[in-house]
């Protein structure tokens, strides 16, 4: 493998990972359900894209045919993530998901109750 092949991959790798990691990250962290919508359909359907792009373009390196699980996951990924991404909105929407009170903070302790013999 050529040094200029090597470097696109392994670009292409971290490429993906990043995005991977962003999008994982922003799940964990917004609060919101259309906030924490967006990461993973966006950023990790990204760094998934590049990372099966890395892996066909090693393997057309080696001179092998592209494997076709890493074609139909990357035309599945690429279909099913939109449309599941609104179809979870649209319900969220019907829902009403955005008039709810917001979830309680899980760093702060629960409020303790004040007993009569104190």
């Amino acid at each position: 493998m050529t040094l200029f092949f090597a470097i696109v991959i392994a670009c292409l790798v971290l490429t993906g990972s990043a995005f991977v990691l962003i999008g994982s990250y922003g799940l964990a962290k917004l609060t919101d359900f259309f906030n924490r919508l967006h990461p993973p359909t966006k950023a990790t359907t990204l760094g998934v894209g590049c990372i099966l792009l890395a892996s066909v373009g090693y393997h057309a390196f080696l001179g092998q045919d592209p494997q076709p699980r890493e074609l139909l996951i990357t035309a599945f990924l690429f279909i099913t993530a939109p449309i599941s991404a609104h179809l979870m909105a649209k319900a969220a929407l019907s829902l009403k998901m955005s008039q709810r009170p917001p979830m309680p903070d899980a760093t702060r302790p629960p409020a303790q109750e004040e007993t009569a013999g104190e």
